[in-house]
Formats: C-alpha cells, sequence, structure tokens
C-alpha cells in the first residue's frame, strides 16, 4: 500500500510538472507563428458593395484574405494582421481620423504591430494612394494627387521599413483603372477611358513602384494583371459585345460596370481579388 502510495504520488507529481511544461510549449508554438500584416485602402479591407453595411462593406474575400489562403500552403500558421482602412489617403494613413487604431494612425498601428512581432511577420502588403485623387468625371486632381503620393509615401515606407528592419518583403500595389467603364458612353468616354489610362493611371503606378523600390520593397503588377493599357486585344464581353481586353477586365473583375444597386463601384469583385492576390503571391514567390 505504501509503495503503491509512493508510487501514484511520483506519478501525480510527473503529470503535474508536465502539464505546465506542455502549455509553455503551446503559449511558445502560439508565439512564435509568423503574420502576414496587410495596411492600406479599402482594396486592402476586402470592399465590396455586397459586403457588411455596418461593417464599412468590408468582406473575407479581399485579396489579402485569397493571398493568406495561398501563403498557407507553404506557411499553415501563418496569421492574417489586417489593417485596411475604407477612404485611406496617404495623408490619413499617417495622421489618422479616418479609421481608429489603439496606437493613433493606421501607420502608427502598423509600426507598433512590427515592433512588437519583430522576428515574427513573414510579408507586408500595402495598397495606398489611390484615395488621393477623388476626381470622377475629369483629371483635374492628377497634380495635387502625385504631390500627395510623392510627399507621404515614402514617409510610408520608411517608417514600415525601420519597423520590419531589412529583411521582411514588403510588397505594394499598382492600381487598375476603374474609369475604363467610360468606354461604353461613345467616342468622348473611349477617349477618357485612354485618357486616364495613360495620363493618370500609369504614370502612378510608375511612381509608386519607383517609391517602393526606393524602400527595398517589389510591387504587385495588378496594372498588368487587369492588362490595363491593352487596347488592341479585342474580346466578346457578354451583354456588352465586342471590347478591349482592358474593358472587359475591368468589368469582369469590378463592380464598375454592374447595374444598381451593386453598381457602378469602383472596388474589386471576388474574382478581381483573387487576381490581385495572384499578382502579390507571384512578387512573394508563393
Amino acid at each position: 500500500m505504501n509503495r503503491f502510495s509512493s508510487f501514484l504520488g511520483a506519478l501525480l507529481m510527473t503529470v503535474v510538472l508536465a502539464v505546465p511544461a506542455m502549455a509553455a510549449s503551446d503559449a511558445s508554438d502560439e508565439h512564435s507563428r509568423p503574420y502576414y500584416l496587410s495596411l492600406g485602402d479599402s482594396l486592402a479591407a476586402g470592399v465590396q458593395p455586397i459586403g457588411d453595411a455596418d461593417h464599412e462593406f468590408r468582406t473575407n474575400d479581399g485579396y489579402a484574405d485569397q493571398l493568406l489562403a495561398i501563403a498557407r500552403a507553404d506557411q499553415p500558421k501563418l496569421r492574417l494582421a489586417k489593417l485596411g482602412c475604407p477612404g485611406e489617403t496617404t495623408s490619413s494613413m499617417i495622421v489618422g481620423g479616418i479609421c481608429e487604431y489603439p496606437h493613433g494612425s493606421q501607420l502608427d498601428e502598423a509600426v507598433a504591430f512590427l515592433n512588437a512581432h519583430r522576428s515574427h511577420v513573414a510579408f507586408v502588403t500595402i495598397d495606398i494612394g489611390a484615395n488621393d485623387f477623388p476626381c470622377t468625371t475629369d483629371l483635374s486632381c492628377v497634380p495635387a494627387g502625385v504631390a500627395s503620393v510623392r510627399t507621404n509615401l515614402p514617409a510610408i515606407m520608411a517608417a514600415l521599413r525601420g519597423a520590419a528592419g531589412p529583411d521582411v518583403p514588403i510588397v505594394g500595389m499598382s492600381i487598375y483603372n476603374p474609369f475604363l467603364a467610360y468606354w461604353f458612353a461613345g467616342p468622348d468616354g473611349q477617349q477618357f477611358a485612354r485618357s486616364t489610362t495613360f495620363d493618370a493611371v500609369v504614370p502612378l503606378n510608375d511612381l509608386l513602384e519607383g517609391i517602393f523600390a526606393a524602400a527595398g520593397a517589389s510591387t504587385a503588377d495588378v496594372e498588368g494583371a487587369f492588362s490595363t493599357t491593352d487596347f488592341t486585344t479585342i474580346v466578346s464581353l457578354p451583354g456588352a459585345g465586342d471590347v478591349p481586353l482592358s474593358v472587359a477586365r475591368i468589368c469582369m473583375w469590378t463592380w464598375v460596370c454592374a447595374p444598381a444597386p451593386y453598381g457602378p463601384d469602383n472596388h474589386a469583385n471576388t474574382a478581381g481579388y483573387a487576381v490581385m492576390a495572384g499578382a502579390f503571391a507571384a512578387e512573394l514567390g508563393y
């Protein structure tokens, strides 16, 4: 009986000692799981007109969510920290004022997150700048928008690179052109579609790519994935007839050509967000 009691006591002591060790191991494993940090505007938030109106039409089908699924094939424990703010500009990303974050602005929140998880961030993505151009029927806002991006984005990228360190991949994004939908407004609309592409979107994307590169970041080629500059290849778009490939893809992959109540809306649809996720994945090597 005494031997059994001694044996039972020893066994219980082993179990008691083992449980905290297992818990500590689990906690350590949880802490070491890598993060994907997603930053930017409504596209980073996955906004669609079919989203939850009480949450600014956010969805879980944006490019960040779909990129997470792609990356998890190689990193099953990867987690998403999704900080994108609908309506965010390069200025508001720095000073705040649109979305609320515990540390202040979205940039403040991102820097705090990167500092807190410095050795556990797999990569960072960012799309920002489109909201610096609020004009919808002409190009009058382009000079001011370019000046804003040229001033603010280098500061954003420098802060992110400083907090992430030199080895964490940071991938920015070129933008697509929702104004291609003007193609259906006759000759003047077609000229406007071309003008917005070559006089606004392409130069802006060149600017974005240069700023990203200067910060040691790369660029997901969403402009190319959407065939934004292809007015030569003619394809059949259901319900619209033969149109340039650029026009067909903006209609197929965003809500800009959709009828009411969901359109016209400049945001990508789920298929479009998948294309964007693919562009990021290609840049990241997934």
